[in-house]
């Protein structure tokens, strides 16, 4: 039997859809920035060939270049943190709402119409929180969890939408206290689960209104702006063509680069072109948290 690992058609494949990728990528919005650092580097080769001046040594710009991409990996790695911890936050906010909806079918009381309404609203707190991270105010993915379109409607017009859940999760558990239908242990335990969901709302909120230093971002853009302006100029002397080609394949890498590091700086905006997929966190959220309510009720 051989033991060398057959090639993958599905990677080879893959490889080139995203090598080729146009919906989804960043190039789009560049595509106008290269062309003027083409049309710059055009103008400075046609200067160059009427004036017959000599171009600017290149080994300057090479050391300027080794600090540039330090740079911009700096920044690129720092940005991604952002948006990595984002995704941990809301993989907690999944846990924490399947195990509250759980703990609140297991140990809450036999009611069903309290089941409902407290697995609804567990499954509300996702969608309260998304809606409140992209600045959204829409109440059909409430109404339509909630089933109740006067509860959802008062939800959306809180200040602090996730807050408002967990408020309503709150009375009703102090209602089924009071009611003898759940004790002091279970109601500390499920209380847990129900603030460890505000602490990974309140994590993201915490990047979303912490931008990376503004400082930095305006630095490192001047420093590619110098450095593209520049090349052009050591590579006068080249052909009138190289100059501009040569010139728009630098530009490409390094303005893509700086892009990446802006795109992750929000993980939650749609604008972005790497967002969090929080419709299809949010969703699956939803199924997981009513299928409990189906199975409970068919049991």
């Amino acid at each position: 039997m051989s033991t060398h690992a057959q090639p993958n058609p599905v990677e080879g494949a893959t490889f080139w859809r995203d090598a080729l990728a146009w919906r989804g990528a960043i190039t789009p919005r560049l595509l106008p920035r290269i062309a003027l650092f083409g049309v710059y580097a055009l103008l400075i080769a046609y200067v160059h060939g009427a004036a017959e001046w000599q171009g600017v040594d290149p080994i300057h710009l090479g050391y300027t270049g080794g600090l540039l991409a330090v740079l911009l990996v700096f920044r690129t790695n720092a940005t991604y943190d952002r948006w990595w911890e984002a995704r941990k936050l809301w993989g907690g906010i999944v846990n924490q709402s399947r195990n509250l909806a759980v703990k609140g079918l297991e140990h809450g009381p036999q009611d069903p119409r309290w089941a409902e309404a407290f697995v609804r609203t567990a499954a509300a707190f996702c969608h309260a929180s998304r809606m409140s991270l992209r600045g959204e105010r829409a109440i059909e993915a409430l109404e339509r969890v909630l089933a109740d379109r006067e509860l959802a409607e008062r939800i959306v017009g809180a200040r602090h939408m996730p807050t408002a859940v967990a408020r309503r999760l709150t009375r009703l558990l102090r209602q089924a206290r009071a009611d003898a239908s759940i004790d002091g242990f279970t109601l500390l335990a499920v209380d847990r689960e129900l603030a460890m969901l505000i602490d990974h709302i309140g994590g993201c909120e915490r990047i979303l209104r912490t931008p990376t230093p503004r400082v930095h971002s305006i630095k490192l853009r001047r420093f590619i702006l110098l450095y593209l302006l520049g090349l052009p100029l050591a590579l006068a002397s080249s052909s009138p063509w190289v100059s501009p080609v040569a010139t728009m394949l630098v530009a490409y890498p390094l303005l893509a680069i700086d892009q990446i590091g802006h795109e992750l700086e929000n993980p939650f905006s749609q604008r972005r072109a790497s967002h969090l997929p929080l419709d299809a966190i949010c969703e699956t959220i939803e199924i997981d948290l009513l299928a409990l309510l189906a199975d409970r009720a068919e049991c």
